[in-house]
């Protein structure tokens, strides 16, 4: 089963601007300009490794999701992993 966790946070530095975040990767010299949900996502992965499952959990309980979508938070962590903000544990 697929675990994700957030990147080491050594290698990012994630300053919020307004309603935007930017998130610079050094390992790839990047700056992300990132909305929501990517923020709550790094919040909720952590250094912790979760499922799909328990990541959709994390978030509906810390932002009262009433439907949670499975597929669309698969889709969101498969693009952070190809951004290197997220990694496959």
């Amino acid at each position: 089963m697929t675990r994700y966790c957030a990147a080491d946070p050594a290698t990012l530095r994630i300053e919020p601007l307004d309603s935007l975040t930017l998130i610079y990767h050094r390992s790839s010299g990047i700056t992300h300009v990132v909305d929501s949900p990517v923020p709550e996502l790094l919040a909720v992965l952590g250094s912790d490794a979760l499922t799909l499952d328990e990541t959709l959990a994390a978030l509906a309980e810390a932002h009262d999701l009433i439907d949670p979508d499975a597929g669309a938070l698969a889709a969101r962590l498969d693009e952070l992993v190809e951004a290197g903000l997220v990694e496959r544990c």
